[in-house]
């Protein structure tokens, strides 16, 4: 589909320097036809850029599955979700009207925020729109940003790139981070939770131990991490966030808790100190409730899925020792 796929775009007739005033964008529609928890929090800081770039805009999201909604559920700019059925062979029907429904509505912006996404490409190719912006990453910003491979940044380097050639003010802002958007009655019941697991006003560390597939750590290697964490921060709760298996790297050792509700486990997060796990979608949803997030990363490239700001950091642990992870812990907490 790639191959396919890869010269979408090329005829694409842009819009001049002039044509397009920053007023007269609207009605925006982004894409990323994704179901994991992961990818539609990594959506989030493009979703804020164009936010902070169109006053009064209305944004449409093209996506997969349910989990988008409590995700944006506070972003009060977001006019319709559109759906792609997670499986796509069982809801054939809701499948091909999801597709359709792109061509119902005349947009003035169009993003496809993946771009190695060969679905994106096609319906941002379909979408009525005055302005389309199909993902690829310009030489330019590949020389000026180090981070430009980052999943999350580099769809927002496209936009201003694209916006910079029509003649917009060059955005030199920084860059948004993963942002659920919790509020305050939400935090304050998140804090609530986590006061009911520790019993005491010591700050908490969280772990999560689960993740999918290879980037999972084995058993030996937590119990290792975990007794070190112990040893160094007797003067914090150390508490674990259970996947939805319900199970633990750790054979339950610490005190846990477990929630099927995103909004709610990104609560109790934000009312932690800080929150470590592997590479995963929990990750990047602690990352998203602003709580600094140290990431272990063996076989993914931290280039790409990284935490970023609030002071996280990623750790390559075929590249480092423990010594190294309790100092970079240590950065944050200390």
């Amino acid at each position: 589909m790639r191959s396919i796929t890869k010269n979408i775009g090329s005829t694409y007739s842009e819009p001049q320097k002039g044509d397009i005033n920053i007023s007269d964008i609207k009605k925006v529609l982004i894409i990323r036809p994704n179901h994991r928890l992961g990818n539609q929090l990594l959506l989030t800081p493009l979703v804020q850029e164009v936010i902070n770039t169109f006053q009064d805009c209305e944004i449409d999201l093209f996506v997969k599955g349910g989990v988008a909604h409590p995700v944006f559920e506070n972003y009060k700019q977001i006019n319709k979700i559109i759906k792609l059925p997670k499986k796509p062979f069982n809801n054939l029907f809701q499948y091909a009207k999801s597709w359709v429904s792109i061509k119902q509505k005349t947009y003035d912006l169009v993003i496809n925020g993946d771009k190695n996404s060969s679905s994106g490409r096609l319906l941002t190719q379909m979408a009525k729109a005055k302005i389309k912006v199909f993902g690829d990453v310009n030489e330019t910003i590949q020389k000026n940003f180090k981070d430009h491979e980052h999943i999350s940044k580099y769809p927002v380097y496209n936009l201003r790139h694209y916006l910079s050639k029509l003649g917009f003010s060059s955005q030199d802002k920084d860059m948004p981070v993963l942002d659920i958007k919790l509020n305050d009655s939400e935090i304050n019941k998140g804090k609530t939770v986590l006061n009911n697991i520790t019993k005491n006003d010591k700050k908490t560390i969280c772990i999560y131990t689960n993740a999918t597939g290879n980037k999972c750590y084995s058993e030996e290697w937590w119990e290792t991490f975990y007794s070190r964490l112990k040893l160094e921060y007797s003067n914090y709760n150390i508490i674990e966030m259970l996947p939805i298996e319900n199970i633990s790297k750790i054979n339950f050792k610490a005190p846990h808790f477990y929630s099927k509700d995103l909004r709610e486990m990104a609560a109790i997060i934000h009312n932690t100190s800080i929150f470590i796990a592997a590479d995963n979608g929990v990750m990047h949803l602690a990352s998203a409730s602003l709580t600094p997030c140290v990431g272990f990363f063996s076989v993914t490239n931290p280039n790409i899925y990284a935490p970023y700001g609030n002071g996280s950091v990623a750790l390559h642990t075929n590249k480092t020792t423990i010594d190294d992870w309790i100092k970079a812990i240590d950065g944050i907490l200390k």
